[in-house]
């Protein structure tokens, strides 16, 4: 026979139906199935007269219960805590436990590369190159050689693919581990298509290879393999990029890393002779039937897919200017000297060098002039010796093209520059004026607000009369209207003003120009919404975090500690520093 009781536990009610001869474990069964509370934490007391005193015990015998003498309804009270441990919402899941390709993705740092004997220079260019974005998605997207051959071409390119397709696949490894990675195939693969690669020791060691020399062999590889719109479209994320852009241009690596030249030289002996500025020894030397006559300068186009920053003063080897900026080192090589024919004279004759890049690149790659052949007219063998410059050359987070570009890109990159400074200090007046909210809050409506009140100013300004002042300001916000600006090449984000970011760095440690060692210093990618990170000092520059790549082992570093490179001492010196179009 069966018993209906009331359980009062806490703020709730529930109603169960007692079988005294199932005894106290059938009851506090029933209760924890209704109420939750585990058995061990059920404290049972009664609330109806007649039925036990106190805390109900396992061994209390409830048949001995009269309930014909209970008043009903019969209630007792429960105390005791339903909770119970359960497991968490989201799974804990650690890194180890994760599969290699999900944890290379969310480790805190990216993998290295095994030393192979003496490959650190090829180690430090391959994990710069890493972060060349246009390379990366062009090599992803890379399934076999362009063009076939016979004979020694045939031998060629299959060289080539066999280079490019192995540096695809160990960026896909690296990728998809967290350990280092050995470099085995590309090593391979790497003294097959350049020779003097192989060359080793005395005793039989791999010996030490110029970091640069690799990076531009590496360059023309694959701009012989990375050919067509295809391969282009692939390294600017399936943008379209047209003729106009590419400017020539029929590689992803010239259409990336490539710069167009536009080289200017002047005859100086004419020019001086014309303007009567030679005194009369230099007029001495200049035919009076040419007096006066201005030799035409001759113009000339080239491609490059560096620039040099010239440390020791210039390219003509006279030059002595003190070099303490990669800018002024930049300059300096872009200017020079040499002895030409002038057809005027009719003799050789000194010229003027002046070179401008009437193309930029997404990637701008700076080497700095750290080596070079000193003759040794003492010695026996009269080979010479390489050479290594120790001076500093310091450089910044940010390098500014603007005044090494030709007049026409200049007034392109002068527009856009010209807008943002217009809009920047209009932004800074509306500030002023407290007319920002929207902006300051986030609005979606800020931008179209902003244009309108952009028109509706210009329509003011139209029929206020012919004050200066007006006119001026109506001057300034025409300028400041959307309009579609030249290319300066290709892949180049829009109103581009000429500037790069730093975001990668090979540097050499030790005073031997064919031993030290190379290391790669790589900016890290911040996370999207990620706010930036506090400035250096007085300077512009963001103290971002970076990673060094001393071959299998990564270290964490900042923007500060990498502009540290810039040289004179023992330690690591910036040899090549990689530059990205800033946004």
């Amino acid at each position: 026979m069966s018993h209906p009781i009331v359980i009062k536990w806490g703020k709730e009610t529930a109603e169960v139906n007692l079988v005294p001869t199932g005894g106290v474990k059938a009851l506090k069964a029933e209760l924890e199935e209704k109420t939750g509370v585990p058995q061990d934490r059920q404290k049972i007391m009664p609330k109806s007269k007649g039925l036990w005193k106190g805390v109900l015990k396992d061994d209390f015998d409830l048949t001995s219960i009269d309930f014909a003498k209970v008043k009903a309804p019969i209630q007792i009270l429960l105390m005791g805590s339903a909770a119970k441990l359960t497991g968490p919402k989201v799974k804990t899941v650690f890194l180890e436990d994760l599969p290699p390709e999900e944890a290379a993705k969310v480790a805190p740092e990216p993998s290295g590369l095994v030393n192979l004997g003496n490959t650190c220079y090829l180690n430090s260019v391959v994990q710069c190159l890493r972060a060349a974005d246009p390379l990366r998605k062009s090599l992803a997207s890379y399934t076999g050689p362009t063009s076939n051959g016979a004979g020694g071409a045939g031998m060629a390119d299959q060289s080539n693919a066999v280079f490019v397709s192995t540096l695809r696949d160990l960026y896909r490894s690296l990728d998809r581990t967290t350990e280092a990675v050995q470099p085995s195939q590309v090593v391979m693969s790497t003294k097959m298509a350049f020779p003097e690669f192989a060359r080793t020791g005395p005793q039989g060691q791999p010996m030490q290879q110029d970091a640069e020399e690799f990076f531009s062999g590496l360059l023309n590889i694959a701009a012989q393999e990375l050919r067509g719109g295809e391969a282009i479209g692939a390294g600017f994320a399936g943008r379209t990029v047209g003729d106009r852009e590419l400017m020539g241009a029929t590689n992803l690596i010239d259409a990336a890393f490539g710069m167009k030249l536009e080289e200017t030289l002047t005859c100086d002996e004419t020019a001086v002779a014309a303007v009567g500025g030679a005194g009369e020894e230099d007029a001495m030397d200049v035919d009076a039937a040419v007096a006066g006559v201005v030799e035409p300068p001759v113009k000339m186009y080239d491609t490059a897919r560096k620039l040099v920053c010239n440390i020791q003063g210039g390219a003509d080897a006279s030059s002595q200017v003190n070099v303490t900026h990669v800018a002024e080192g930049i300059e300096l090589s872009l200017n020079g000297k040499l002895e030409k024919r002038s057809d005027v004279l009719g003799r050789d004759a000194i010229w003027s060098k002046t070179t401008r890049i009437a193309r930029l690149p997404a990637i701008l790659t700076v080497q700095f002039g750290r080596f070079y052949w000193k003759e040794t007219p003492d010695s026996q063998d009269h080979a010479g010796v390489k050479c290594k410059v120790m001076k500093p050359v310091a450089f910044s987070g940010t390098l500014d093209m603007y005044d090494f570009c030709t007049e026409e890109v200049q007034k392109v990159l002068k527009k856009a520059r010209d807008k943002a400074l217009a809009e920047e200090e209009e932004r800074i007046n509306r500030k002023l004026r407290g007319e920002d909210i929207k902006k300051e809050s986030g609005d979606g409506e800020a931008m179209e607000t902003d244009e309108a009140d952009g028109k509706k100013k210009a329509e003011e300004v139209a029929g206020n009369g012919d004050d200066e002042e007006d006119e001026a300001l109506k001057a300034a916000l025409a300028m400041s209207v959307e309009e579609e600006l030249a290319p300066v090449g290709p892949g180049l984000p829009d109103n581009f003003q000429g500037q790069y970011e730093l975001f990668a760095v090979v540097t050499h440690k030790g005073r031997d120009a064919d031993g030290g060692h190379y290391m790669a210093w790589v900016r890290a990618e911040r996370p999207e919404g990620a706010p930036e990170a506090e400035k250096i000092g007085d300077s512009d520059d963001s103290n971002d975090d970076w990673y060094v790549f001393d071959d299998d082992e990564v270290s964490p570093c900042k923007t500060e500690d990498v502009l540290k490179l810039k040289g004179g001492g023992d330690w690591h010196m910036s040899y090549l520093n990689f530059y990205r179009c800033k946004k």
